[in-house]
């Protein structure tokens, strides 16, 4: 029996995702799950041409193909734990959504809300994302319901996700959020109890409680903390574009 080839292959970037994530930590880790949660899909030359897209706006959703470009120098690992199972248990790669992949490719079906085009730009507006600011696209496929959505296919040892853990505001952090959306028409106070009721926190910090996080969210820092069996936002504060904010960091 003749051997197998291996290939070498080279994507081109068509487009880079502007995204309300500024940081890994507080994504979800399916898209869907973070309605409020927004994006934009900038195309890049040559593939900000109109005739690129004509006919997508017909479908409400969109398969977005994209590169892990914050952990790709890492390397891929063949056993992941994934978080589902608590961080206790090794799971083949190939099980998994792990972004520690022989190749660095992403998938997510996320909302497409409008296509705004002008002054020689082409942006895809979406919604429900789960993708990192930055991230680079490398291919759009239109989302099929018919052939996509698959009822009766089993979800393995990640099935639907928990119930969401209850988010509170302290009275400042409310007038900031209530502030903020009124500034910038964002749903702000949405999108941080969706981020925070899905429980950000690494596996190995859930047993720990009263510890201070920063979450960034469009140009806000979110702080909060875990107490009382529920999630307490104390403060927003301002966050430099260029701030480099380590993950799960507490503060």
């Amino acid at each position: 029996m003749k051997e197998a080839t291996t290939h070498s292959f080279q994507f081109e970037q068509i487009g880079v995702i502007r995204s309300c994530y500024r940081q890994k930590f507080g994504i979800p880790r399916q898209p869907g799950i973070v309605t409020a949660a927004e994006a934009t899909l900038e195309l890049l030359p040559p593939y900000n041409q109109e005739n690129l897209v004509r006919g997508l706006d017909g479908f409400s959703h969109i398969w977005v193909h994209f590169i892990f470009h914050k952990t790709m120098d890492e390397g891929w690992r063949p056993t992941i734990r994934p978080p589902r199972l608590g961080g206790r248990q090794r799971m083949g790669v190939f099980a998994t959504r792990s972004t520690h992949r022989p190749n660095p490719m992403g998938m997510s079906v996320v909302e497409l809300r409008k296509i705004e085009s002008g002054n020689g730009k082409l942006k895809l507006h979406l919604g429900a994302v789960d993708l990192l600011d930055g991230t680079p696209v490398i291919d759009i496929k239109p989302y099929l319901p018919y052939a996509d959505a698959l009822p009766n296919a089993k979800g393995g040892f990640a099935p639907l996700p928990m119930q969401m853990a209850e988010v509170k505001f302290t009275d400042e952090a409310m007038n900031q959020c209530l502030r903020y959306e009124q500034r910038t028409g964002r749903q702000l106070i949405l999108l941080i109890e969706q981020v925070l009721g899905q429980d950000p926190r690494p596996a190995y910090l859930r047993e720990t409680s009263e510890r201070r996080h920063g979450t960034a969210l469009w140009d806000l820092n979110v702080v909060w903390e875990y107490t009382n069996h529920h999630f307490l936002v104390k403060e927003l504060e301002p966050l430099k574009l260029d701030e480099n904010i380590k993950e799960g960091n507490g503060q």
